[in-house]
């Protein structure tokens, strides 16, 4: 046993030495976009470059609201991911359904909406495009929005937790006489919390981050989001590459923050809905 232990340790402290050399190498860009937003334009492509600001300067944020629409863009983004929020108290109820209710077709319909999980989203861009487009919700925030309020994978997801919540604890509470809504919003919803937080985290990624849809759909400039911004920042401002690094690190730091706050109710999350 003290040879194992004698063994284990040079193994831990080689593990531990492996993660924090990996660790350092993949924060070096994200560090180096960091500090190069807050370098004037000139320092950017400094020889030898320099890993802290010689000259710290917030000119290059201020810039992007002065010079480009980020205020607009950052409206945008942030009305798609509260009604992306929306769209995930609707997965769920979805999910319940298909959890604890029986009627007719649901294993047919279930299957039905796993199948569209295998379909690429950009198959369905120009149907979907076409339907808007007769609805007349083309260029509108609504015909940005709508496509994204349903997620296959979120109602599975959502379906796959609330199975294991017991039925007797339901009926429990029906019999007390309380309604369907009641149920859902006061009983299951505390329950499902961990799936919440993972679903949660999963929706404002995919609406900060959203891209090619409002892209498509959009031909006015007062209707693009953040990524659309800092796509057309990197095409007016190619030579600006501090510019550049503030407009990558406004997109990426709060990800940061929301994932670094709530990244453990991503893997209690995944493992009680069942996925290895």
């Amino acid at each position: 046993m003290a040879t194992a232990t004698k063994r284990s340790k040079p193994e831990k402290a080689l593990v531990i030495f492996l993660l924090i050399a990996g660790g350092v190498l993949v924060s070096i860009p994200f560090l180096w976009m960091i500090s190069s937003s807050f370098k004037p334009e000139n320092e950017v492509l400094a020889i030898p470059p320099t890993i802290i600001p010689d000259n710290p300067t917030i000119e290059n944020y201020i810039k992007l609201f002065t010079s480009m629409n980020f205020a607009v863009y950052l409206r945008n983004t942030i009305i798609i991911v509260l009604f992306s929020f929306l769209g995930l108290l609707f997965n769920a109820m979805a999910g319940y359904g298909f959890a604890k209710y029986h009627f007719k077709g649901r294993e047919k319909i279930f299957y039905l909406v796993l199948a569209t999980m295998m379909i690429p989203g950009q198959v369905t861009m120009i149907p979907v495009y076409l339907i808007l487009n007769a609805m007349g919700l083309t260029n509108t925030m609504a015909g940005i929005i709508l496509p994204g309020l349903a997620v296959a994978f979120s109602i599975f997801l959502f379906r796959q937790f609330m199975a294991t919540i017991p039925d007797d604890l339901l009926e429990a509470a029906r019999l007390d006489g309380a309604g369907e809504f009641y149920i859902f919003f006061r009983l299951i919803t505390p329950i499902a919390k961990p799936i919440f937080a993972v679903q949660g985290i999963l929706t404002f990624i995919a609406g900060w981050n959203s891209f090619l849809w409002p892209l498509i759909i959009a031909n006015d400039e007062s209707l693009y989001t953040l990524s659309v911004g800092l796509s057309l920042l990197q095409g007016q401002y190619a030579n600006n590459f501090a510019l550049q690094m503030a407009g990558a690190a406004f997109m990426v730091i709060p990800i940061i923050i929301i994932f670094s706050f709530f990244q453990k109710y991503i893997v209690e999350g995944f493992t009680m809905s069942g996925i290895k």
